[in-house]
């Protein structure tokens, strides 16, 4: 998890009680959450296979509130219900395992009870540490004596680490805590054995500084209620000039004659392509009609239709499929495009599958078409987008540039409309890299692409982040890829004309004779992006 979301997630920390007798641990979590609680913890010392689907439910209830779900010491049950993390014990297994198992976005937590045992634990592969009891506290038998706000200050100065800090903690107790320095609170007891848990959760999530808190939001569930929101984002004309003549809603669409009609397909499938802590639901939607629109510009299409397969996992809320929706909206407005329909299945992971109509121009451009004596031109420098995404999985977010070309990139009809005036007949969007795209050309056309990268082209917010971290720019602007700048091929006389239109455009290459390989002057280890 990103650490400014990290710091917001650990402010108000839910730990579920399993010796309370009047509420389950779903009804506690359901409290705590309408109180504003921004983390929930699973702890059952008891824990057996009859408990799962318990922890199922409240992994779900806890992702369709955008709420952090931890599983307290028991990794292998973090990992079966896809939770977003792990908190253990000084005596519990090695955050290195977790590490290895839960992979580098889990969220791993530590209890650290005083100074020593902070100078023994293995800090670096964790996230936060939760320390106490801060103040005496029933609610754990085996809890150690209590360290005070003395012993709490002393940690959080010592600590590289956020502090939650944890034990006799209610309302008044969580300001305290707040005013020495800690990250966030955690709480049991004062929700899960209160007369009016709610009410409790509430003062709590007021003593966080929370003075609205959320209501609840539950997972989706019917399949036809969805169909009629998701509608309600879709953007379509049925006017005498639009090319679809039915409205999304029929179980096909009805278009009208379409003289060179281009179709193209693509994929946005969660924590291969996109990441929940890293983009919002909206920034999701409008990411997946430009990547699916950038194929259109590379074949001179204009986008008339989009196409969504959703696949929704039982977590996902209908407030989140209507933000994604928002986001698809704004993107086929943007381009004055209209939703055609789709289909909403349930699936084990959040997946967008789609489908984009286009109408092209009576130039279609193939790869086929480069020819010996061109040279291998782009629109715009590469290697951004990659080290965006880079720099996200290093948890750096300081890069801002570099991280937005990733998140929120742009399919590029500005330069295919310059290219198609100029009759530019070799063209493809760069989505795996320039190396892979480059091969997909030189291998089409039968030529060798030798590449020829200056320096110069480099982007200084690349060659930046390359230098912090000891890494090669060449590589980046090579194998990195979902840049979705345009590659294209023509004469050095006709690109002389294309760069006073397009002032980025750059040289990375050129087409020779087919030598027996199809590209030459590629650095040893590097290959195109792949996506997974």
């Amino acid at each position: 998890m990103l650490p400014e979301n990290l710091k917001k997630a650990l402010r108000f920390y839910y730990i579920t009680d399993d010796s309370a007798l009047g509420f389950t641990p779903l009804e506690q979590v359901e409290f705590a959450i309408q109180g504003g609680a921004t983390m929930v913890q699973y702890r059952n010392k008891f824990f057996s296979s009859r408990y799962f689907n318990e922890v199922v439910s409240l992994k779900n209830l806890c992702k369709s509130n955008a709420v952090p779900f931890i599983v307290n010491d028991n990794i292998l049950l973090a990992k079966a219900v896809a939770a977003d993390g792990v908190h253990l014990g000084q005596g519990d297994e090695d955050p290195e395992i977790a590490r290895d198992i839960l992979g580098s976005r889990a969220i791993v937590g530590v209890s650290v009870s005083n100074l020593e045992e902070l100078k023994k634990t293995r800090l670096g592969l964790c996230d936060y540490i939760g320390t106490g009891p801060v103040f005496a506290t029933k609610t754990k038998k085996d809890a150690k004596q209590a360290i005070g706000l003395s012993g709490l200050k002393a940690m959080i100065r010592e600590s590289p680490l956020p502090v939650v800090a944890i034990g006799g903690i209610n309302e008044t107790r969580a300001k305290s805590c707040f005013e020495y320095g800690a990250s966030g609170i955690a709480v049991i007891s004062c929700i899960s054995r209160a007369k009016n848990p709610l009410q409790n959760a509430l003062m709590i999530g007021s003593a966080c500084g929370f003075t609205s808190p959320p209501g609840l939001v539950y997972p989706w569930n019917k399949e036809f209620d969805l169909i009629k929101k998701i509608l309600e984002h879709a953007p379509f004309e049925n006017t005498g000039t639009s090319f679809i003549k039915v409205q999304p809603g029929d179980d096909t669409c009805l278009f009208r004659p379409i003289k060179n009609p281009v179709v193209t397909t693509d994929t946005q499938k969660e924590d291969v392509h996109f990441c929940l802590d890293w983009q919002t639901p909206e920034e999701i939607g409008r990411k997946a009609v430009e990547v699916t629109f950038s194929d259109l510009a590379a074949s001179y299409a204009a986008p008339l239709s989009l196409f969504v397969n959703l696949s929704l996992p039982p977590c996902i809320s209908e407030d989140m499929v209507e933000s994604i929706y928002e986001g698809i909206k704004q993107g086929l407005l943007k381009h004055n495009a209209a939703l055609g329909g789709g289909n909403i299945s349930r699936g084990n992971q959040l997946s967008l599958d789609l489908f984009a109509l286009g109408l092209g121009t009576e130039i279609f451009p193939a790869r086929s078409n480069a020819l010996p004596g061109d040279s291998l031109y782009c629109t715009g420098p590469l290697g951004l987008a990659r080290a965006g995404l880079d720099s996200l999985i290093r948890k750096d977010t300081t890069f801002t540039k570099l991280i937005e070309k990733f998140k929120s990139p742009k399919a590029r009809f500005d330069a295919a409309q310059i290219l198609a005036e100029n009759n530019i007949t070799c063209v493809m969007d760069i989505s795996d890299g320039l190396a892979g795209d480059a091969k997909h050309i030189a291998e089409a056309a039968g030529v060798t692409v030798e590449f020829a990268l200056n320096p110069g082209h480099f982007d200084p917010d690349l060659v930046s982040y390359c230098d912090k971290y000891d890494l090669a720019p060449e590589e980046m602007f090579l194998s990195g890829g979902e840049d979705y700048e345009l590659l294209f091929t023509c004469t050095p006389e006709k690109f002389e004309i294309i760069k006073k239109q397009i002032p980025d455009a750059l040289q990375v290459g050129r087409c020779l004779p087919f030598n027996g390989k199809h590209i030459l002057n590629l650095p040893p280890g590097v290959s195109s992006f792949q996506h997974g």
